[in-house]
């Protein structure tokens, strides 16, 4: 995305937001679209504490409360995904204008890596019809160690098989 289709995206998302406020009977503030474009200026998924840390150094005049608050409220419009990856944090990925996506994460660095296989569509059309569902959407997540975290292991075992010969 180029930075006129970015900005354009990004006023598209405040006028949902906007709208969604309205709608809702809330206060159209300037902290909350603050946040909003921060989260759809970044591409990766986020913690609400780093959102908020970012903020901050950004010397933008926000409550922690706020950000929290925020985040629920771009949830319940569609515009930012929450995921709970096993036991971590709750991490955030905006979501308005993209596609579907599951991911994969590593268990040591908790590391994540999105992915889309068109088998997977083809999967969820099939059971839809076979069990008479209609499947509105999914989550897939898979766990496993990174390339690096498995080298990391490979060589914490190789000194701990050294400090056995050595004692």
């Amino acid at each position: 995305m180029n930075n006129n289709q970015r900005k354009e995206h990004i006023e598209e998302v405040k006028n949902i937001f906007s709208a969604y406020l309205e709608q809702k009977d809330l206060r159209r503030t300037t902290e909350r679209f603050i946040i909003l474009e921060e989260i759809y200026l970044r591409d990766d998924h986020f913690e609400a504490e780093s959102l908020y840390e970012h903020l901050i150094k950004r010397k933008y005049n926000v409550s922690r409360a706020t950000v929290y608050n925020t985040l629920d409220l771009l949830v319940a419009c569609d515009l930012v995904k929450k995921h709970q990856f096993g036991k971590n944090q709750a991490q955030y990925e905006k979501s308005y204008g993209y596609k579907q996506h599951d991911h994969i994460i590593c268990v040591d660095c908790k590391k994540v890596v999105e992915f889309c296989d068109p088998r997977i569509q083809q999967i969820k059309s099939m059971m839809g019809d076979l069990l008479n569902f209609k499947i509105t959407h999914h989550s897939l997540n898979m766990y496993g160690i990174c390339g690096n975290c498995q080298k990391k292991r490979e060589v914490e075992a190789a000194k701990k098989e050294v400090d056995k010969q050595t004692t």
